[in-house]
C-alpha cells in the first residue's frame, strides 16, 4: 500500500472513531438526532479543517471529500441505531476518543510533512488535528475542554506526532511501519492514563 493510500485509510479510520465518540457523547447529553450528527461531524472533521486551513490546503478535505461525511453519517447512524450495544462497550466515549486521538495525531503530522513543512510544524499540527475536534465537542456540549484540564490528552498526541517526525527523519522508507508504531504508544498512554489516573502536574 502506498503511503498516501495508507494515510487516507488512517484518516478515515480516525474520522469514524472520533465521529462515534462525538455521537456517543451527544447521545449521553440527550441531544436530538440533528444535534448528534452535528457533534459527530464537529469532532470528526474539526481538527482536520483547522489543520488544512493552516497548511493552505483549501478547501479543507473535511468539507469537499464525500468520504468524510459518509464516515461521519455512518458512525452517527450506527451510534443512534445501536446505542445500547455501543453503551455496553467499556467506556465507549473514552475508547473511541483515544483511538481518534492517536489516528489523527499520526495523519496530521504525516500530511504536514507531505506538504513539505518543517518538523516543528508537523508536531504542532499533528497535535492540533488530534485535539481540535475534541475541543469543539466540549465547547458545544458546554463543558471544560479536556486539554485544559490535568488529564494526559494532548501529551499522547504530541508523542505520536513526535514519533512520526523522528521516523520520517531516520527511516524515510518505512512510512507505513512508522505510522503503526506511532499509534500504539499514543493510544496506550491515553488508556493507561485513564486506567491508573495519571495526570499532568497542577501548580500548588
Amino acid at each position: 500500500m502506498k503511503l498516501y493510500e495508507f494515510y487516507s485509510f488512517l484518516d478515515l479510520a480516525g474520522t469514524f472513531a472520533f465521529a462515534v465518540s462525538g455521537a456517543t457523547a451527544a447521545r449521553q447529553r440527550g441531544l436530538d438526532v440533528f444535534g448528534i450528527y452535528v457533534i459527530a461531524f464537529a469532532v470528526a472533521c474539526g481538527g482536520g479543517i483547522i489543520r488544512d486551513l493552516c497548511l493552505g490546503a483549501l478547501p479543507p478535505a473535511g468539507l469537499i471529500n464525500w468520504r468524510y461525511l459518509a464516515a461521519t453519517l455512518f458512525a452517527g447512524t450506527l451510534t443512534i441505531g445501536f446505542y445500547p450495544v455501543v453503551k455496553r462497550i467499556m467506556q465507549p466515549v473514552l475508547l473511541f476518543d483515544a483511538a481518534g486521538l492517536s489516528l489523527f495525531a499520526v495523519t496530521g503530522a504525516q500530511k504536514t510533512l507531505l506538504f513539505g513543512f518543517s518538523a516543528q510544524m508537523a508536531v504542532i499540527l499533528g497535535v492540533t488535528t488530534a485535539v481540535g475536534g475534541g475541543v469543539l465537542r466540549d465547547v458545544l456540549l458546554n463543558r471544560i475542554p479536556v486539554i485544559l484540564e490535568k488529564e494526559i490528552y494532548a501529551s499522547a498526541a504530541f508523542l505520536a506526532s513526535l514519533i512520526i517526525v523522528i521516523g520520517a527523519w531516520l527511516f524515510p522508507v518505512l512510512g507505513d511501519l512508522v505510522s503503526l508504531f506511532a499509534l500504539a504508544p499514543a493510544f496506550s498512554l491515553r488508556m493507561l492514563a485513564l486506567r491508573y489516573h495519571w495526570n499532568m502536574p497542577v501548580p500548588k
